[in-house]
């Protein structure tokens, strides 16, 4: 199986990312600074060191497709819940569409990331 075309995915995969790298530490400074930066430590440092052979060019240490699907929906979780604590309602609307968008166009790599038969393309 080919790794899938993900232009767009990736796009919005990206701006979650962004969302939750911003808004967790955002909600979590109200209870303690040091929660806050471990936020960004897990939320930015996880994906960097643990990835898929094939989905990034650059792997540190590398796991499972399963391991990389449960660290995009860590982010997307993260972003959703702390942009609905911290942001007014019309922005946490806005991010849950974004995060629902990306749930939807991420489901090829997905696919591919599960697959055993997995090739680079």
């Amino acid at each position: 199986m080919e790794r899938p075309d993900d232009r767009i995915p990736s796009v919005l995969r990206f701006a979650a990312e962004l969302v939750a790298w911003v808004a967790t530490p955002w909600a979590l400074s109200t209870y303690s600074w040091l929660l806050a930066v471990l936020a960004v430590v897990v939320l930015v440092g996880l994906p960097t060191v643990f990835s898929t052979p094939g989905d990034k060019a650059q792997v540190i240490i590398p796991v499972s497709g399963t391991v990389t699907i449960l660290l995009v929906l860590l982010q997307l979780a993260a972003a959703v819940i702390a942009a609905w604590s911290v942001w007014p309602v019309y922005a946490a609307v806005l991010v849950s569409l974004l995060v629902a968008a990306t749930l939807v166009t991420e489901r090829r790599r997905w696919w591919w990331l599960l697959s055993t038969d997995r090739h680079t393309g």
